[in-house]
């Protein structure tokens, strides 16, 4: 089962804000807890603390990444995938520009923790081919960067030597756009010396190790590293690291973020001229004048390394063997020329070196941005990443390590000021009161360093740009003069008496009481470092190089623009960083990340308590709790908190119907909390005491316990009910199969006797086949007699062959209805539809009249026409043909006998689809118009006449009474006017036929004429009703 919360299975306590009691030894144990069972993660509320582990761990696969998406940050175990899913998801949707502060020592996994996030990111965003290629250059800057930037130390095989800060841009979906990143302070120092036990920068060793013979001939480098001064002997070999294949990593990586051939041919050729002049050696050489002129050594070959170098790099030979003996000192637009000594000429190589090396750095991160910077104008989330050096506290800590400490000195009031103003901001939008808390404010100690006119920066740019002599010891007695007051500053040279008998400190040495504790910065070095110079002539000869890259490494060489201005010095420039990135900081939200490193040793399973507790306070942990914890220690959104402990109030359990704020209040009303150790925000629960949440925790596992308990005793009792289930299935089992060996048995019995029954039977069966058999073979003769006698398909064709067996005879009047229905369809199927309707018309007839009028024979023969009038066609109707906007169906000459005198009169009788019309045979004016729904019944005699009636309703009779007419086409009208009712009407029209039958004529008189038919003739008579 996945846990809801990070209080599930925890081991130790995963939110020091949580810790009781809170002390230091406390916050140790726990992290120590956690660490010997691989959690090395734990929250300071939403600050994580990541201990390096030395090894590898299982909890950075694709299914961690997928269990912490869109997830709740405290809904599972602490992870650095938590919060890189928080600020991912606040980027996305909520339109909140982020940033993820990385700090700690070295060798505590600030670069791995940085990848982590990036990568995390890069696995939770969109995909597609265009935005796989954004992520993947991203990510691939990390190799470059590193193989350039970092070194091995003694305590980090992969320490970071410069800071990075790394901007990556969104679009509105949340998918990448690119990225731009920030270098600060690079340790260029390292190009010309390392500490004992630590490397140079990686790339040397990677060319040396992993380049292919011919590429190291064309760089004019041997694979031994033991032939260059530049690199150490005593750690060239890193246990674990293998430099070929990083060497081949590299230039990968390289090409994925776009560098061409001859950009990464000419990277590796200034890479190759920096490692070869540490091996220029000098001489000293007398001039006329006295002074001592420097050379440079003409044995074991090292004029050619000056050629080889001049080769590489495409700078003339004799200029830059002139840079190395002379300097040119330009004022007030004069020049004076003078020489270099041997130990000048040594600092003017080195110089040369580390700016070459320095410049080349810079100029990768510039060529990296362009290739990974968003190519569209849109506006951008942005989400940056700060890996930069943690607080450094060596036994010799110079220049280096005091503008480092400064930076981090920012960083912690900036971290100070953002995380109380964070809980602020909350404590606001959930309405809840906020109470002022007391922390220490390290404003003082970053203006004791950074302030414009008594800040030690200041004082060593003054001390600096002063003329005169102007050594590190100057530059100390300026600062106990003017810092000696200063609470946060120690020396023994200042005025202040306390520190003058302390032998712990150094008369060559400052003290500075920072955030994290005391460090004592040795002067030497200061103004040298601080100045950082590169000798003008250095400068106009690398911009005199054929060689594009470093000609454009040194703009400042071109003596068409040419500054007598002096060069910001190093600590100016790093301030002026520092302030750009603390004001980039401040527009988006932070989220932090503590990393610390467990021992010296880069061993796994190893907790030096003493190393943890120095980093602890130096990073503020406790401070930061503190902080945390001055208002509420925990708070949690209703719906979880609900989820979590509903069990504990019968109310609540299982479901709440109803909001969930409203159920929290009850649950903790029944719980009896105290009203001061709670708060109700608009979304969250604000809970005062950790002990209030562990008493929450405890009542829930002993919840939990008796629901275990109560789920057990159902479990029990299901068992046992499914186990009398199976034994009562068991038992039907059982039965059934004796009730089937009984039937078994009983089988047996009426099998045997079925087989006797059987016997007789298919002794009957033998005699029926025999008869069969007989009976088939006069069949089959029968049937092969039928097909050669077989009549024509004529359907009045009454011929069929004679019978020739009596038990045949049904069958052969059966085959011989079967065969004329046949061939009756067969006749059928020649039919046009015309004729179909023709004929469908005599079979109406033929059912009409058939057997009943004698003039019904005479009809068979003649074609039902219908339009015997050719009314259309002859203009006497034009008339009759306009009055009438309907199909007429059948248009004929009838005698209708007048009504007065019974006379008969000529007329023409129309039927249309809905219609009976009478019109004047003469003028064509309709006579007469009866709806088809009028008309009643057709009266007919069975003689051979044509007399007929139309009866219609009595309504309507009463006013025209029925028609008498007489047609020489009787049975055609008739049949016509009965298939068009039927149609219209959906009724059947009575035809009546009959020898007397009466009519309605006269309306008047109600008079009737009686019809009479005799066999030749009819006769009319009237009558009275």
């Amino acid at each position: 089962i996945m846990p809801t919360s990070l209080l599930d299975d925890m081991i130790g306590v995963g939110d020091m804000v949580l810790l009781e009691p809170l002390n230091e030894d406390s916050f140790i144990n726990n992290l120590k807890k956690r660490f010997d069972h691989n959690e090395v993660y734990t929250y300071i509320g939403s600050v994580v603390i990541s201990i390096n582990p030395y090894r590898s761990l299982p909890i950075y696969t694709p299914e961690k990444v997928e269990e912490y998406r869109n997830r709740n940050f405290y809904e599972l175990s602490p992870h650095i995938f938590a919060l890189s899913d928080e600020a991912y998801r606040s980027l996305r949707d909520q339109d909140k520009d982020q940033c993820i502060l990385i700090t700690g020592e070295s060798g505590a996994g600030k670069t791995e923790a940085s990848k982590l996030v990036m990568s995390y990111v890069a696995a939770v965003c969109g995909k597609g081919a265009e935005v796989n290629q954004v992520k993947e250059q991203l990510l691939q800057s990390n190799p470059v960067l590193e193989a350039f930037g970092n070194a091995k130390t003694v305590r980090n095989d992969n320490s970071s030597r410069f800071g990075k800060y790394m901007d990556i841009e969104f679009d509105f979906k949340g998918d990448p756009l690119g990225g731009v990143i920030s270098n600060y302070l690079l340790e260029k120092s390292r190009v010309v010396k390392q500490p004992r036990g630590e490397r140079n920068f990686h790339i040397f060793y990677q060319i040396l190790s992993g380049a292919s013979e011919d590429f190291l001939c064309k760089l004019k480098l041997e694979r031994d590293f033991s032939r260059y001064n530049y690199l150490g002997l005593d750690s060239a070999k890193v246990n674990g690291v293998d430099d070929a294949a990083n060497f081949r990593t590299v230039r990968n990586a390289m090409q994925i973020v776009g560098f061409m051939d001859h950009e990464t041919q000419s990277v590796f050729e200034v890479v190759a001229a920096v490692l070869k002049l540490g091996n220029i050696e000098f001489k000293p050489e007398s001039r006329v004048n006295g002074l001592d002129e420097s050379k440079i050594k003409d044995k074991n070959g090292k004029m050619r390394l000056v050629v080889e170098i001049c080769e590489l790099t495409g700078i003339d030979q004799s200029v830059l063997e002139r840079a190395f003996s002379f300097r040119t000192v330009e004022a007030k637009q004069e020049k004076v020329s003078t020489t270099l000594n041997v130990a000048q000429a040594y600092y003017a190589r080195d110089a040369l070196a580390k700016n070459l090396y320095s410049r080349l750095f810079s100029w990768l991160v510039t060529r990296i941005n362009e290739s990974i910077k968003a190519q569209t104008k849109v506006r951008k989330k942005v989400m940056g990443v700060l890996d930069i050096y943690g607080f450094e506290i060596f036994e010799d800590n110079s220049f280096e390590q005091f503008i480092i400490n400064y930076c981090n000195e920012k960083l912690q009031q900036i971290f100070i000021e953002l995380t109380l103003k964070e809980e602020q901001e909350e404590y606001i939008r959930e309405g809840i009161e906020w109470t002022h808390i007391e922390y220490f404010n390290n404003a003082i100690i970053c203006d004791l360093i950074e302030n414009n006119q008594t800040g030690i920066l200041a004082m060593l740019d003054e001390e600096c740009l002063r003329p005169g002599t102007v050594t590190d010891d100057t530059f100390l007695e300026k600062l106990n003069q003017i810092c000696a007051t200063h609470q946060h500053f120690e020396s023994r040279m200042s005025k202040c008496s306390r520190f003058l008998n302390d032998t712990s400190l150094p008369h060559s040495c400052f003290r500075i009481q920072h955030y994290a504790g005391k460090v004592m910065y040795q002067v030497e070095g200061f103004v040298d470092k601080n100045n950082d110079l590169l000798y003008r002539d250095l400068s106009q000869a690398m911009w005199k190089a054929s060689h594009s890259l470093i000609k454009a490494l040194f703009p400042e060489g071109n003596p068409a623009k040419i500054n007598l201005k002096r060069p910001l010095t190093a600590g100016s420039q790093f301030k002026a960083s520092v302030a750009t990135l603390m004001k980039n900081l401040q527009t988006k939200n932070p989220n932090y990340i503590r990393c610390i490193k467990p021992n010296d040793k880069k061993a796994a399973h190893i907790f030096n308590d003493a190393l943890v507790c120095h980093q602890i306070r130096y990073l503020g942990l406790l401070e930061n709790v503190r902080v945390r914890r001055a208002g509420y220690a925990f708070r949690q959104a209703y719906e979880p908190c609900l989820e979590r402990y509903k069990m504990l109030c019968k109310q609540t359990w299982p479901h709440w119907r109803g909001p969930a704020r409203a159920g929290v209040e009850v649950l903790f009303n029944e719980l009896e909390i105290p009203e001061e150790e709670f708060s109700f925000g608009r979304s969250k629960i604000f809970i005062r005491n950790p002990r209030t949440l562990f008493k929450l925790e405890d009542l829930r596992k002993q919840r939990l316990e008796d629901l275990a308990t109560l789920i057990e005793k159902i479990y029990r009792g299901w068992k046992c009910r499914t186990r009398f289930l199976l034994m009562k299935k068991s038992q039907i089992v059982i039965a059934s199969w004796y009730r089937r060996y009984a039937q078994q048995k009983k089988y047996q019995k009426i099998k045997s006797s079925a087989i006797i029954v059987q016997s007789y039977i298919r002794g009957w069966k033998v005699s029926s086949l025999l008869l069969w058999l007989s009976l088939h073979s006069k069949m089959q003769k029968y049937f092969l007699e039928m097909k050669n006698k077989m009549p024509s398909l004529s359907p009045i064709d009454k011929n069929w062959p004679a019978r020739p067996y009596l038990f045949l005879d049904s069958t052969h009047k059966e085959l011989k209805r079967i065969f004329h229905l046949w061939r009756c369809k067969k006749y059928r199927d020649q039919f046009t539809d015309q004729q179909k309707l023709i004929y469908e018309e005599k079979l109406e007839a033929s059912e009409l009249f058939k057997d009943k009028k004698a003039l019904y024979p005479a009809s068979v023969g003649q074609p039902f026409q219908g339009a015997y009038l050719e009314i259309s066609k002859n203009p006497k109707y034009k008339k009759l043909k306009d009055a009438v906007d309907e199909k007429i169906i059948i248009a004929e000459v009838v005698n209708k006998i007048n009504r007065a005198n019974g006379k008969a009169t000529s007329r023409i009788f129309l039927l249309t689809k809905n219609n009976v019309l009478l019109a004047d045979q003469k003028s064509g004016n309709i006579k007469s118009e009866v709806p088809l729904g009028d008309v009643t019944k057709v009266s007919m005699s069975s003689q051979n006449d044509g007399f007929f009636a139309v009866h219609l309703k009595e309504v309507e009779a009463a006013g025209k009474g029925d028609f008498l007419l007489s047609s020489d086409h009787l049975i055609e009208m008739a049949t016509k006017l009965y298939r068009t009712t039927l149609s219209q009407t959906k009724q059947k029209l009575n035809i009546e036929i009959s020898d007397e039958y009466v009519s309605f004529l006269l309306k008047s008189t109600f008079a009737t004429w009686c019809v009479f038919l005799t066999s030749k003739r009819a006769c009319l008579s009237p009558g009275n009703f």
